[in-house]
């Protein structure tokens, strides 16, 4: 099981590495993928390594997408290559998990129009501009797609990330 990660500087630090480490715990193998290779910060100064370019992705060759929130979101969904790789597993109907402003990127990538989701609460009202079914709970998983609003949720959007991982057709 492959799982990818969208991110940038400025991330929840504990939104990517809880969500990191559990996944590794599983077994499963995680490419971090960024606008360029080297280490990206979160906001609490934590660093991890970017091993890929969102140019460099095929998505075909992950089973998930992870994309932690935080600042970085802002960023990655400014970048064509991120969105892309968002509408594929979208499009496919592969494995999506997001918290925080994670969504941003679903968002700017055109697919959550009648997907029942959460978020961080700032980012509620673009959620359900873009016609998404925004909904206040600690997670709410959709089909192939996982969302969750801030770190406090983490035990729970972890266990519905996994079990939503297991269901995955391998790549």
């Amino acid at each position: 099981m492959k799982v990818l990660i969208l991110s940038d500087d400025g991330f929840e630090d504990l939104e990517l590495f809880v969500p990191y480490y559990r996944f590794r715990e599983e077994g499963f193998v995680i490419d971090v993928a960024s606008k360029k290779t080297g280490e990206i910060e979160g906001k609490h100064d934590y660093g991890i390594m970017a091993n890929k370019e969102y140019a460099e992705i095929n998505p075909g060759d992950y089973d998930m997408l992870f994309l932690p929130g935080g600042k970085a979101p802002a960023k990655v969904r400014k970048d064509e290559n991120a969105l892309k790789i968002a509408r594929d597993f979208m499009g496919k109907n592969k494995p999506v998990a997001a918290i925080c402003h994670g969504p941003q990127i679903l968002i700017s990538a055109g697919v959550v129009s009648g997907r029942q989701m959460t978020c961080w609460p700032d980012v509620a009202k673009e959620l359900k501009e873009a016609g998404a079914l925004y909904r206040d709970d600690a997670v709410v998983t959709d089909g192939n797609l996982v969302t969750s609003r801030k770190p406090e949720d983490l035990a729970d959007f972890m266990r519905e990330a996994l079990k939503l991982a297991r269901t995955a057709v391998p790549a």
